[in-house]
């Protein structure tokens, strides 16, 4: 979507000042809102204010500022917390206000969430995002959303300021968690697939640095092996997309197919690598750090 003119200093919230949620929030910053953000880091939420932001002590007292709020936290035990917990958003949003959560979570619970907030007066979208901390930082991202015609009326130019393209997926809340379920499968295999064929190509004497080159090039990369394979090359696990998020997501992904009675043996594959890196004590590093569960060879930060 084309950046919106700016809009006079309309107020928006964000919850969640992660890798997504800061960029995010700096991107309506530019685009001329006014910022109320909210984030269990009291020293992050200072820095976003010292930037131009305007620091809530409180999902509550950020509710009370906006007519709409973005939900940028990690799951859904986080949204419920901020939405509905103690000084939670809910008790002060006005009715008619948005809330836009894009958090990945189950179907099923964006359902739930989407009919919880409309027996409250409140009009919600589900939107989940990808495009990662880089495409959040310049206002770029992908969003995957279902919602009510009315609501998306009051958050076109939030939508504009933060993402190039907004799918709008109907009217049924779960429709966009239900895309972005499967773009998760996708990714945490690719990613799993990747780290597998970087080791299997490191141990057989490959130069790691040639394999990025040529299969970059070739018919078996992958928008994921190129985005990952160099943090391996760097030896920088530093947390972009963890691998605790990996072993959440794919775990949704496998709890929507045992309800469905759907085999998913890739993806079970996939998920029992995160779980082994998580278990290995690496849940915190960056999702690349994957290929760290493999014995016997050299990459960059790792002895073999």
């Amino acid at each position: 979507m084309s950046q919106s003119p700016k809009v006079n200093g309309a107020p928006v919230g964000v919850i969640g000042l992660g890798s997504m949620g800061y960029g995010v929030a700096r991107s309506l910053l530019r685009a001329g809102f006014r910022v109320h953000a909210f984030d269990v880091r009291p020293d992050v939420v200072a820095r976003f204010a010292a930037e131009g932001g305007i620091a809530a002590a409180s999902p509550a007292e950020l509710g009370a500022a906006v007519g709409v709020v973005v939900l940028l936290v990690v799951n859904a035990a986080q949204t419920d917390a901020v939405l509905f917990g103690e000084n939670g958003a809910t008790a002060k949003l006005a009715p008619g206000s948005v809330v836009i959560s894009s958090a990945t979570v189950a179907p099923d619970y964006a359902r739930q969430l989407a009919a919880r907030l409309e027996g409250m007066g409140l009009m919600s979208i589900d939107a989940p995002v990808s495009g990662g901390s880089a495409k959040a930082a310049t206002g770029e991202l992908s969003i995957m959303s279902s919602g009510a015609d009315a609501a998306y009326a009051k958050c076109e130019a939030v939508f504009d300021a933060i993402a190039a393209k907004v799918y709008r997926l109907g009217g049924a809340p779960g429709q966009g968690s239900t895309v972005k379920m499967i773009n998760q499968l996708l990714a945490g295999v690719h990613i799993a697939a990747a780290a597998e064929a970087m080791a299997l190509g490191i141990k057989a004497g490959a130069d790691p640095a040639v394999l990025l080159e040529v299969i970059s090039n070739s018919a078996g990369s992958s928008w994921m092996f190129q985005n990952r394979v160099p943090h391996i090359l760097a030896g920088d696990y530093t947390p972009h997309s963890a691998v605790s998020i990996f072993v959440k997501d794919l775990g949704i992904v496998l709890d929507a197919a045992h309800s469905n009675n759907f085999p998913l043996p890739l993806t079970a594959t996939a998920h029992q690598m995160f779980l082994s890196a998580a278990a290995a004590g690496l849940a915190a590093e960056d999702d690349s750090a994957v290929i760290k569960i493999f014995p016997g060879i050299q990459i960059p930060g790792k002895k073999a």
